[in-house]
């Protein structure tokens, strides 16, 4: 735990750096500071000759002096803050929204809680400015499952391409961006990286976690080239960087000063309130709750990289768990069976099976049936038995595993009529969204994903509109379908069928350039089912 010394201790000790001239008259007694002295004279005269860190200790215990713990986390980085905040317009800007909003202050310690304490240990450690705790902050409000328009994930919000240069790992089980661990020590060690890319400037390794290294460093050329001033406050940046770096020290002016600005935070007590613990093998989250005394909702929330209903087969093995379950999910643990941790289902492949299909069925990836199989390739033969690992509960029981995220976004009504659209190959988000007619970033936020995302064959898009398509009764029924071709076919002909226009046909299939479609040519089409021409 931190201590802070009260006054009588500094005064103790800058007494250990001044000599007095005349101890024989008190009123007269002047302290001036040893300046011009050789260092062998000056500790003759003071005494620091004789001094160490246990004779201080000793003064300390002998003057009866009380020495204050911190029990705050928030008082602890406030009274570690260095970096200096210049009295601006833009920091003042944002100062005044944090200060309009009180209750975002009190939602995002509430957020911190289980994690501000362990951050703050990681900083110390590295001696890293204690401002970097507030990152998460003005990144995601921490929040470790935020996912941003630009595929950046998790509260200290990496982008793949960073996370996979700085060690996170990323798959279908798990996402290294969304554990707070190894995303804190990995945002951290980037920010080192960026202090020495900047020569100890923090305000440019700030800017440039945000919008990159490179088009900080090059925004710094120019205005060498201009003559101009190079510090941040004078750099032509985006907008989003512009405001990224006023906002931290608007948070950072608040912090250290909220008699001032008449701003109360919740208090997160300066001791840890979670611990790690290694439970060495793939386990049900499920089952690790119950284990732990605790809800899967809860453990999901402390643990955020997991993505599904299990952790990693290929690790990390670790969890992170409330101290008050800590030994009560030991002693549970170390009686359960390493073999008992998942669930698993023999499945005999029917005709028509594929690995992707199976898989999808199972709520599991075609690389782990075929890692716990032992197979070279995604072929599979009718009357093959699959060992297939499976969550112990309904999956909708696992509320922040990715699906159940997902489907809660999904659910949130966005407009007044809801189409599901199957994704089909050849699909991206651009398409689907002329298809529709709605914005294609709309279309990436309604289904919880990031524009640049990759689509997956027969996944599931929510499309949301404004007024009903369709039928006089307003039961419009939008679907995507796969039309073959036949003899006597025009796009005309088709066109009018299903009541599309021709030139939404063209735009589907990539025609442009083809004069002709012959019989049993796949087109795809966007139709409501209830105004097509039988």
């Amino acid at each position: 735990m931190k201590f802070k010394l009260s006054i009588p201790v500094l005064i103790l000790l800058t007494g250990c750096q001044m000599t007095p001239k005349d101890r024989s008259n008190d009123e007269q007694t002047t302290i001036t500071p040893v300046v011009a002295q050789s260092q062998e004279a000056s500790n003759k005269e003071s005494g620091l000759d004789s001094i160490t860190e246990k004779n201080i200790a000793k003064l300390i215990i002998a003057e009866d002096v009380t020495v204050e713990p911190i029990d705050n986390v928030w008082v602890r980085i406030s009274e570690q803050m260095t970096i200096p905040i210049p009295d601006n317009a833009r920091i003042a800007k944002h100062r005044n929204w944090y200060l309009k909003h009180p209750q975002h202050l009190k939602t995002v310690s509430q957020r911190a809680e289980p994690f501000l304490y362990l951050i703050v240990e990681e900083l110390e450690r590295r001696n890293l400015p204690l401002e970097l705790a507030l990152l998460p902050v003005v990144e995601s409000a921490f929040d470790p499952f935020a996912y941003s328009h630009g595929s950046a994930s998790g509260m200290w919000q990496f982008v793949p391409g960073t996370a996979k240069r700085f060690g996170l790992e990323q798959n279908w089980w798990y996402d290294g961006r969304r554990d707070v661990l190894a995303s804190t020590s990995a945002a951290l060690t980037y920010m080192e990286y960026l202090n020495r890319r900047f020569k100890g400037d923090w305000l440019h390794a700030l800017a440039s976690y945000n919008s990159g290294e490179g088009r900080v460093g090059r925004s710094i050329k120019r205005n060498q080239k201009a003559g101009l001033p190079t510090d941040f406050w004078s750099l032509s940046l985006p907008k989003e960087t512009e405001a990224y770096v006023p906002k931290l020290l608007a948070l950072a002016d608040i912090l250290k000063n909220p008699e001032k600005y008449n701003v109360t935070l919740p208090v997160i007590d300066n001791e840890p309130a979670i611990q790690q613990v290694d439970v060495n093998s793939q386990i049900d989250l499920a089952l690790a709750a119950d284990l732990a005394g605790m809800d899967v909702a809860q453990l999901q929330r402390l643990n955020p990289g997991f993505n599904q209903w299990a952790t990693a087969p290929d690790g990390p093995h670790t969890l992170l768990i409330p101290n008050e379950n800590v030994e009560k999910f030991k002693t549970a643990l170390a009686k359960t069976d390493t073999k008992g941790r998942l669930n698993w289902v023999r499945y005999k492949v029917k005709s028509g099976d594929s690995l992707s299909e199976v898989a999808q069925n199972y709520n599991t990836s075609s690389k782990i049936i075929a890692s716990v199989n032992n197979l070279d390739s995604s072929m599979i033969k009718i009357g093959q038995a699959l060992l297939i690992p499976m969550a112990a509960k309904e999956l909708d029981y696992y509320k922040f595993s990715e699906s159940s995220r997902i489907t809660r976004r999904q659910e949130k009504p966005a407009g007044r009529f809801k189409i599901v659209h199957k994704v089909q190959s050849g699909d991206n988000l651009w398409d689907i969204s002329r298809a529709y007619k709605v914005n294609y970033k709309s279309l990436a936020k309604w289904n919880n994903i990031a524009p640049k995302d990759a689509l997956k064959i027969n996944q599931k898009l929510v499309v949301w509109q404004g007024k009903k398509q369709g039928s006089a009764n307003g039961k419009g029924i939008m679907r995507n379908i796969t039309y073959k071709v036949r003899q006597g076919d025009s796009l005309a002909r088709i066109a009018n069928k299903f009541n599309v226009r021709i030139k939404d046909l063209v735009r589907w299939n990539g025609l442009a350039h083809q004069k002709y479609i012959q019989p049993g040519q796949a087109l795809r089409l966007y139709i409501d089912v209830t105004k097509v021409n039988t």
